[in-house]
């Protein structure tokens, strides 16, 4: 095979692949294989016309795209290995010329990674958050142990907002019921505004056994188009009126949820559980901060292709993350009143933004080039191992150096030593929480 680069700039390259007469023949040929038993010529049985006889009644050009299909992979990784580019993307294809006495000519067009130019990254500032722990932080988890430890109980008298009300509901547009808009039984949480806007406030000051005639608007956004910016009548009638009632927060309370005796020894303990757990954020804000710091001085071109593989990758994770939470994605886009189009708008930054990060911690690890120990990938590999295998670690680990993993521990261990430097040299100012 011939390869030839006619352009790359603006991270595409273009560049043509020519196959000779004898390997496109050879395509044909196994082409020929493949297909022979889709023909019925009559006097043949079916599987044994010759190929020249289908040629015939058909054309020659009959098996040019099949073998086509058969000699374009090898072609585009040919072109690809020879001229060491980084595709980034699925190329665009042109067959250029094709005929029975001379080469065939492909050309394909892709875009590749681009190459970012790191710019001085000696003396890089960022803002982090106060990360410390004080009162409010343990109290804040106290008060979510007494909320989950909360009973509910039913009372006689006005709702209010937190309260939980059991209701039915009919909703209705100029007189007429509409579908999804019916409901007996239904719990709702006064303040959650899971509901319309609007809905849950009319229903604030109302009695058990109580009927009210409930007004609302559907929001001009709404995902049901026939129900948006619509005026919709509910006829609601209040069943029930249920609190939540926290227990009292002291030793006792402690002793029942938790190995402790004493209230003060409890909110220690969430104290330090705290810190450690700070500690860690800690470190996690650090790195995307200066990562951040990286990126903003550095000159990079990307091509959408690919920001919108990220994106394709990040909504498919979001969906699987929807799913495990035992929702149909179509259930949740009725919820939540959204749509895969905002989701991906939303998702988009993000995107964008890891595309970047790792396009400059590239040219960072290229610039920096730490160096590797054997101790630090046996200490890359105790750390894997402890975290996926710490019942058989020394079996993982014996695994993992069987299965060729090697590499990509040593990879793994040039990005993080090149990250820890990066952190080391920034100036991280702290701003209040």
């Amino acid at each position: 095979m011939s390869v030839v680069l006619e352009s790359k700039e603006n991270n595409r390259a273009v560049f043509t692949v020519e196959v000779s007469q004898e390997d496109f023949q050879g395509a044909i040929k196994k082409a020929y294989a493949k297909n022979k038993s889709r023909f019925n010529i009559p006097g043949f049985r079916k599987g044994k016309v010759p190929m020249k006889v289908i040629e015939m009644n058909y054309g020659k050009e009959i098996f040019y795209e099949d073998a086509i299909n058969i000699l374009l992979p090898d072609a585009y990784e040919s072109g690809v290995e020879e001229l060491e580019l980084n595709p980034v993307a699925t190329p665009e294809v042109d067959v250029e010329k094709i005929d029975e006495e001379n080469p065939v000519v492909f050309k394909f067009e892709v875009d590749v990674r681009p190459e970012p130019v790191l710019g001085d990254y000696s003396n890089l500032e960022a803002e982090i958050e106060d990360y410390s722990v004080n009162d409010a932080d343990v109290d804040a988890v106290v008060e979510s142990a007494l909320e989950t430890n909360a009973r509910i109980e039913k009372v006689e008298r006005e709702a209010k907002d937190g309260d939980t009300v059991n209701i039915d509901f009919e909703g209705s547009v100029d007189g007429e019921v509409f579908e999804g808009g019916t409901a007996e039984n239904y719990d709702l949480t006064l303040g959650s505004n899971s509901f319309i806007p609007g809905f849950e406030e009319q229903l604030i000051g109302k009695k058990p056994g109580e009927e009210v005639e409930v007004n609302v608007t559907f929001p001009e956004d709404y995902h049901e188009e026939s129900l948006a910016n619509k005026d919709t009548l509910f006829k609601v009638k209040v069943n029930s009126i249920s609190e939540k009632i926290k227990p009292e927060l002291d030793d006792e309370f402690v002793k029942d949820i938790s190995e402790f005796d004493t209230l003060e020894e409890y909110k220690a303990d969430i104290r330090k559980n705290l810190e450690k757990e700070n500690e860690a954020s800690l470190e996690s804000a650090k790195q995307n901060k200066a990562i951040e710091a990286l990126v903003n001085v550095t000159e990079m071109d990307i091509p959408e292709s690919m920001i919108n593989n990220q994106l394709d990758q990040d909504y498919d994770n979001f969906t699987k993350r929807i799913q495990s939470m035992g929702l149909g994605i179509d259930q949740y886009y009725t919820i939540t009143n959204s749509s895969e189009e905002q989701v991906r708008e939303e998702l988009r930054v993000n995107a964008e933004n890891q595309v970047k990060a790792d396009l400059a911690l590239d040219a960072l690890v290229a610039k920096e080039n730490p160096e590797v120990s054997d101790e630090d990938i046996d200490a890359e590999l105790d750390k894997l191992a402890e975290q996926y295998s710490p019942d058989d670690k020394e079996k993982f680990i014996e695994n993992m150096k069987k299965g060729g993993s090697l590499d990509f521990i040593k990879d793994s261990v040039v990005r993080q030593k090149a990250v820890k430097n990066l952190i080391d040299s920034v100036n991280f100012k702290v701003k209040s929480k």
